[in-house]
């Protein structure tokens, strides 16, 4: 005997995938509008479309002899919620891919192409739209192929509004070309390249700073930094790669490191062989004002700053001292008007410090 719990449901009343939450032709529709942003990144390597279960890619391989991939992932991390807040969705794919593409120059490469990872609650294609248009624009400004990704619908995972960006990036360097660090040595100089803002990094800091402790929200007009809050938090991670492509590989660059999570302070010494310690002196630039702010309106001491933010150095290069007017003159050359020399290697053991050092970058008596 059924019981009434027991009973089938009524005809038409039936669970279905869209009542659950996941509705199939929104996610046709964000394919459909994302598949035309991403043909115009295509570069001759790619032999597949969006759609596909794999992407297809034809490296040229020139004239490497050994060639070597190099691959890299990340996130944008909780500067999304700033996004969501905003309501504004075309800076977040410029992020990812800028921090994935920067994550492999510093070894020497130069990106193929990438995958992006999109998973939210409820799919919005105009939403999705924009996200990857801001992962096209990028892609076509760094010459690598958006080949393709991943767009998930997760109901009851994700809060309503929210998602979730993760990138994938693979590059190509000639193998007698990788850039390790390994012939680093004290008196070798580092070369400062400024960030656009905060990048990626910090952000949980930013908001408990900026929202909870201020009660700020991303509206507000902020004098110090003559914008609205949301536009100084919402600047996109630069690439670096336009600017440092044209000294690649005549071996003047030791050694580089992409200034993320974890500042100066973590990120150089993850460049450094055994032996050599780095001495950085802050003013050797200009702080952009949100670190300032930050800094004075949460109370941070300064070694958290430098912890947790790029304090407006975003790539470090390590070169001989005899190089460095030759390393400048190229980056001038290329675009890159805010490079200076910032520090020094020395004997140490593997850390950073921070204080005066000898400006006599060029080698003169």
């Amino acid at each position: 005997m059924t019981s009434a719990d027991d009973s089938p449901a009524p005809k038409g009343a039936g669970v279905s995938y869209k009542s659950s939450g996941v509705d199939i032709d929104a996610g046709h529709e964000a394919v459909r509008r994302i598949r035309a942003l991403a043909q115009e990144t295509f570069t001759p390597g790619v032999l597949s479309d969006i759609g596909s279960f794999g992407g297809l890619f034809q490296p040229d391989l020139g004239s490497l002899e050994q060639p070597v991939l190099v691959s890299s992932a990340d996130g944008v991390g909780t500067k999304l919620k700033v996004a969501f807040a905003a309501g504004r969705h075309d800076t977040v794919g410029v992020d990812l891919v800028n921090h994935c593409v920067n994550d492999i120059l510093v070894q020497g490469a130069t990106p193929l192409f990438f995958l992006d990872y999109l998973a939210t609650g409820r799919l919005a294609p105009e939403v999705a739209a924009d996200v990857v248009s801001g992962l096209a624009t990028a892609c076509r400004e760094n010459r690598c192929a958006l080949l393709g990704g991943e767009t998930a619908e997760m109901p009851g995972f994700y809060a309503d509004g929210e998602y979730d960006l993760a990138g994938f990036v693979v590059g190509l360097v000639d193998r007698s070309h990788l850039i390790d660090g390994k012939r680093i040595e004290p008196g070798d100089v580092v070369i400062g390249l400024p960030s656009t803002g905060l990048h990626t990094n910090g952000y949980s800091l930013a908001r408990r700073i900026c929202f909870d402790h201020l009660g700020l929200s991303v509206d507000s007009p902020v004098e110090e930094l003559g914008c609205r809050l949301g536009d100084e938090l919402l600047r996109p991670h630069c690439s670096y790669l336009p600017t440092v492509r044209s000294i690649l590989g005549d071996g003047t660059i030791k050694a580089m490191a992409h200034i993320t999570g974890g500042g100066l302070t973590d990120n150089l010494p993850r460049v450094l062989p055994e032996g050599c310690a780095v001495y950085i002196d802050p003013s050797t630039w200009t702080v952009p004002p949100i670190f300032g702010f930050l800094q004075e309106r949460g109370g941070v001491d300064v070694d958290d700053m430098f912890r947790t933010f790029n304090m407006g150095i975003g790539l470090a290069l390590v070169c001989r001292r005899a190089d460095v007017a030759s390393v400048l003159a190229g980056l001038i050359a290329a675009g890159e008007r805010g490079a200076t020399a910032i520090g020094e290697i020395r004997t140490g053991a593997g850390v950073v410090e921070y204080g005066p050092v000898d400006r006599n970058w060029a080698g003169d008596d």
